[in-house]
């Protein structure tokens, strides 16, 4: 199923500058010291099993259909487990005065006394209005029936399958209201998450993720590295979850639900949930699986004898371009890629203490060749009870090692091009290698691609630890106190080394200061350090008053972010990179004559302590009311703003129980309302103080001019919905409004220079508005015993606009030769943000020359933006017998996309000058002289329709007793239709094209390519 919408005092720690009121007692050290004694307690505890008969049997539904997931529980005990993925279950010792609770989501709740009964087999009816569902919220759970905010929740049937680098394409496609977009095809590349559209300028528009109870600070995962005349991004920072530890994701769109994290949950709030163990016997679980991949979409670029037509026909000189050779460069750095991925798990637990254990390793080489990621990943989830279940301690741990190997794949490169763009404009009459073995390597602004991915050794190293543990006390019936203590530790060592034998003019540098080594070799050393930990206070308390339910929660958070990073650079190395490694010699940067050498570090810290409390209010099932207040305290804010309030307030009223409602149309149908205030605080921290840059003859230098009363960006959002269930259950889902407000913008401003100081933080007049509409549907369209048919469907219509500002914000830059200080974006009032705002290109003229609209004056003007205005997805899931498939498609319509791609590379002087173009750029009438200026030229609709991931599995029946309880075999399929007319290799791109700070969206330029990926996967259960 898809998008199961529940629609349902100062601070101290900023570098000394901001005080704070951070208890002193509090020692990380008590955290240790707690986590030894719970290990020990964990290894000392021996629990004694009551003896029983052993019962067993199989779980189906009405149509006889069998049910995997089931809970089967001993009443009146934590004692039970689940049906396997054939509905079968085993339960021992089980009294024979005992009774067995089946429940499951979805289907009404049986309990059977168990008597002298070996064998119980259950058929569980359809519950038409599943309202007993529960779903994660913040600190916390919530009924299905008590959801007034808007709500998604996931579980791995809904996932997306396959190769999964990140938890977010798990989610890819299948949430209203969310749009993912990978910034490439490359193994571990960044993604840019929204949740009902951009809200910021300037901060960050993600969403804040919390994995098992702790926010995670939300940077990059190692180091950008700038060489070759370009930005090489980092890596995803989520890359560090295993998506097979993965129980749940829900996703908090709504300020609502969202309030309950204040500062940080403007942008929504994605919570991730891990696999636990559960009550019953022990279980063991294996998964294989490998995966073939290659690039989806090539180039349609000229072969050698159509580009030395095409060279001759613009005018270019055969004598010089030709070299006789016929080469394919896209075959030098594509390949076809297999990927391995192995999962092991095991828990279990009896009625006093649950377990599991995980271990994974994925190796993910990249469909350009030496790129890739190989990910090794360990987890344990523990929990024990105390005291007659008076009190648990639990323990939650992720430890993971990502490799990570780059190839040449910046964002910014000038015309010489990245790996990419190399290779799509390499002269394709150009050898390879010369006679005697080497690289060709002519001079000019040739840059080999093969000798590109051979002299460029580009490796990152980030090992990440995320760790919580907690204990809740059951003080009285309904009264429980949690103490939650938390640290997330990751070190990030990139380094990267370019060959001395790589010719031509390349550049590498930091703090974009770069050098050209000229045929000299490089190297440079990123290391980063991010530390964040977290300790927590709540108290619950539940108490059902009459015809009433009241559920109330109160907290405290001190949560502290500590961020350190250093880069060193060395040149000028005057040996081959195979004799010894650069960056492990950095002092033997002196072969030649000359040498250089930088360096540049940073630290940053951040403190955050917070005050929260929620009330849920229910009359009768009938009238449902939640309030939310949070006080946040940061050390980013300025010293006039120490904190922020961030109430919200939501309702329901459960119309299904009225008389005018028609029971017979009707089984259920609830109205909700909402209205909240979140903030953003993704802004660099002590802008409210006078900051100092130091100089390189040691003097220091005032850099920005400070802003004691900076804020937190504001977001108003206020909502209504409407959820519903018909046709006896078969039909459900929900509608949904949102409009959401930002104010407050936080924004950079930059003195031209020169001027005493370079900057200054300010909030911005103005708004930025999403307003939209979100529907979801489920439909069982065939419910029989051998087969059945669920569909399932979610769309977004979306409406962002730009108001008061009054300023105008250039972004979006354009690279490519002779496109120095161009830009195709703008932030301005009256249209969305980062709409493109350029000439309108209307053809050729007679002489081949571009014409625009207005004259040769070219004036630029709003040509559309880059948000869809409808997005859908569509899965069909299908059983018949043992087998069970799946169909998901996605799509998007109204958004644009700019082809830098085609800007840069692809022109008609291009071709004349000696370099690959496409085929239609060469039976075009552009004239070789032409100037290949940012326009509507390179401007294209971003629609599509995806065959995003199709899946068929079987599951085996296996005798009693055998090796393994279960066995399931599936073959999936990723990316496996496109339907498009955007001329680029993918419209779902966001190459990172910043300008002053100011980010970018859906902007093309030689990104990695998309795969199209086939798995072929195995489970078994022991």
């Amino acid at each position: 199923m898809m998008d199961k919408s529940y629609t349902s005092s100062h601070l101290r720690g900023y570098v000394g500058q901001v005080e704070t009121s951070q208890p002193q007692s509090f020692r990380w050290k008590a955290l240790s010291g707690f986590l030894t004694v719970l290990a020990m307690m964990f290894l000392a505890n021996q629990i004694a099993w009551a003896q029983g008969r052993t019962v067993t049997g199989t779980v189906s539904d009405a149509t006889g259909s069998t049910l995997p997931g089931v809970s089967v529980q001993v009443k009146g005990t934590q004692r039970g487990t689940t049906t396997d993925v054939s509905g079968k279950y085993t339960l021992a010792n089980v009294p024979d005065n005992g009774t067995l609770i089946f429940s499951f989501i979805g289907y009404t709740t049986q309990e059977i006394a168990v008597g002298n009964q070996a064998t119980i087999d259950v058929k569980l009816a359809d519950d038409t209005k599943a309202l007993q569902e529960v779903v994660v919220v913040g600190y916390g759970t919530q009924k299905v029936k008590d959801a007034t905010g808007s709500v998604a929740s996931l579980g791995p049937k809904d996932f997306n399958k396959g190769v999964i680098a990140s938890p977010e394409q798990l989610l890819q496609g299948r949430v209203s209201g969310v749009q993912i977009t990978p910034a490439s095809g490359e193994p571990g590349a960044g993604i840019n998450v929204s949740i009902r559209g951009a809200v910021s300028l300037r901060a960050g528009n993600n969403p804040l993720f919390v994995v098992d109870g702790v926010p995670l600070d939300g940077g990059d995962a190692g180091t950008s590295t700038d060489f070759g005349g370009g930005t090489s991004p980092a890596r995803n920072p989520l890359s560090f979850l295993n998506p097979s530890d993965i129980e749940n994701i829900s996703v908090l769109k709504d300020a609502s639900a969202a309030a309950i994290y204040g500062a940080r949950g403007a942008n929504g709030v994605v919570l991730i949930t891990t696999r636990k163990g559960r009550v019953g016997q022990s279980d063991l679980s294996f998964s294989a699986s490998s995966s073939v991949a290659s690039a989806y979409k090539r180039y349609d670029l000229l072969t050698a004898p159509q580009f030395l037509a095409g060279v001759q026909a613009a005018g270019g000189d055969l004598s010089v371009v030709d070299q006789k050779a016929n080469t394919n460069w896209q075959d030098e750095i594509l390949r076809t890629s297999v990927t391995q991925n192995y999962n092991l798990g095991f828990g279990g637990g009896n009625e006093n203490t649950r377990y599991r254990f995980s271990f994974g390793y994925q190796d993910q080489p990249g469909i350009i060749k030496k790129a890739g990621q190989k990910r090794i990943t360990g987890r344990v989830n523990a929990s024990h009870d105390l005291f007659d279940h008076k009190v648990t301690l639990a323990v939650n741990a992720t430890t993971s090692n990502v490799q990570d190997v780059y190839v040449l794949n910046t964002t910014n490169a000038g015309a010489q091009g990245n790996l990419i763009g190399a290779a799509i404009q390499a002269n394709p009459t150009y050898p390879v290698r010369n006679a005697d073995g080497t690289f060709y390597q002519p001079g000019g602004d040739f840059r080999n691609p093969a000798a590109l991915l051979d002299y460029i050794r580009d490796r990152g190293v980030t090992n990440r630890t995320l760790a919580n543990a907690s204990i809740t006390w059951q003080i009285l019936d309904g009264l429980q106190a949690k103490a939650n203590f938390a640290i997330d530790n990751s070190t990030a060592v990139r380094r990267t080394e370019v060959d001395s034998r790589l010719g031509g003019n390349f550049s590498i540098g930091i703090s974009n200061n770069q050098v050209n080594i000229l045929g000299a070799g490089a190297a440079i050393i990123n290391n980063q350090y991010r530390t964040s930990k977290l300790v927590e206070y709540t108290l619950n308390y539940n108490k059902k008053i009459g015809n009433s339910t009241l559920d109330a929660l109160a907290g405290f958070s001190y949560q502290n972010f500590n961020n350190q990073q250093n880069t060193s650079l060395a040149a000028y190395f005057g040996y081959n990179l195979d004799l010894i490694s650069y960056t492990d010699n950095l002092g033997g940067a002196n072969g030649l004559t000359y040498k250089a050498f930088g360096a540049t570090s940073d630290h940053s810290k951040n403190d955050l302590q917070s005050y929260f409390g929620r009330v849920n209010y229910n009359i009768q099932d009938k009238y449902l009311l939640t309030a939310t207040l949070r006080a946040d305290g940061s050390s980013r804010f300025g010293i006039n703003n120490k904190y922020g309030f961030f109430p919200s307030l939501a309702g329901a009223w459960r119309l299904s129980q009225e008389s005018f409602v028609p029971k017979s149309i009707f089984d259920d149908l609830k109205l909700r309302a909402n209205y909240g205030i979140t903030g953003n605080q993704d802004f660099a921290g002590g802008v409210s103080k006078i900051i100092f840059i130091r100089n390189s003859d040691g003097s220091t230098t005032q850099d920005n001019n400070p802003n004691p009363d900076i804020k937190w960006e504001q977001n108003t959002t206020y909502g209504a919905g409407l959820d519903f269930t018909v046709m006896k259950g078969k039909l459900s889902g929900s509608i949904d409004y949102f409009n959401k407000t930002t104010t407050n913008l936080l924004f950079q401003v930059f003195y031209a220079q020169p001027a005493p100081v370079n900057y200054r933080w300010v909030n911005l007049p103005g708004s930025v508005i999403n307003k939209g509409v979100e529907v979801v549907l489920n439909y069982q369209a065939v419910q029989k015993q051998n087969f059945s048919w669920d569909v399932s469907a979610n769309a977004t219509i979306l409406k962002p606009i730009v108001k008061g500002i009054g300023t105008i914000v250039p972004t979006g830059p354009i690279n490519g030769q002779g496109l120095s200080g161009a830009y195709a974006q703008t932030v301005r009032d009256g249209y969305a943000p980062f709409s493109f705002y350029i000439p309108t290109f209307t053809g050729f003229d007679s002489n081949g020359y571009s014409t625009y609209a207005g004259g040769e004056a070219a004036p630029s003007s709003i040509q559309g933006d880059p948000f869809p205005r409808l997005r859908i997805g569509l899965t069909n899931n299908f059983t018949f017998g043992k087998f069970n498939a799946s169909l998901f498609f996605n799509s998007q319509f109204g958004g644009y996309v700019y082809n830098n791609t085609a800007n840069a590379l692809f022109l008609k002087g291009i071709l004349k000058n000696g370099r690959n173009v496409t085929k239609d750029v060469a039976s075009s009438s552009e004239n070789p002289l032409n100037s290949g200026a940012v326009s509507t030229r390179f401007l294209e609709k971003s629609d599509f329709v995806r065959l995003a991931n199709a899946s068929i599995g079987y599951t085996f029946t296996l005798p009693q007793g055998g090796f393994a309880k279960t066995l399931n075999l599936s073959l999936t399929g990723q990316n496996l239709l496109l339907i498009t007319k955007y001329t680029g290799l993918d419209p779902e791109v966001n190459s990172i094209k910043t300008l002053n700070n100011i980010p970018s969206l859906a902007i093309d330029y030689t990104p990695f390519p998309v795969p199209r990926t086939v798995t072929l996967g195995l489970n078994v259960g022991f």
